[in-house]
């Protein structure tokens, strides 16, 4: 059976309604390319959030987080209710002056990172935290679970 709906070509410019304007064009450039001037070239996600390994041990849980060039002191742990969040924070200067005290080279940059987890069924109060060579790890022990089997008499 054939389909007897007429076939439409998206590029014939006779049924688009609009003349070209090539400033519209140009517009919809500049704006792409200075909010994303990458395009798709990288994962914006990995950008926005650091990377963790989380491994189950049986008894307990280890979560790995990569957070390189942080300093120890810029790094929080905050526990709420049954949700940890990590929230690290980064903030660099440098400055470079002439003779005269004038600025030849001044960068700054700042950076935000922070996630959640779910602590449901872990022990939040015997957590261990380290943070060494850029990794921040976390031993979190399992909630011991209360025996869930149990008889019901009949009456």
């Amino acid at each position: 059976m054939f389909d007897m709906r007429p076939y439409r070509n998206n590029n014939d410019r006779r049924n688009n309604l609009s003349a070209y304007n090539p400033f519209r064009e140009m517009d919809a450039f500049e704006r792409n390319f200075f909010n994303d001037p990458f395009g798709s070239w990288f994962d914006h996600s990995a950008l926005a959030s650091f990377k963790t390994d989380i491994k189950d041990n049986g008894d307990s849980y280890t979560l790995e987080a990569d957070l390189p060039g942080f300093d120890k002191k810029d790094i929080h742990l905050d526990v709420n209710g049954d949700t940890l969040t990590i929230h690290a924070e980064r903030k660099a200067e440098q400055e470079e002056k002439d003779d005269k005290n004038n600025y030849v080279r001044c960068e700054r940059s700042f950076g935000s990172y922070s996630r959640q987890f779910d602590l449901s069924s872990v022990d939040a109060d015997h957590m261990k935290a380290t943070y060494d060579n850029g990794v921040l790890k976390l031993e979190m022990p399992k909630k011991a679970l209360p025996d869930s089997a149990r008889h019901i008499e009949i009456e």
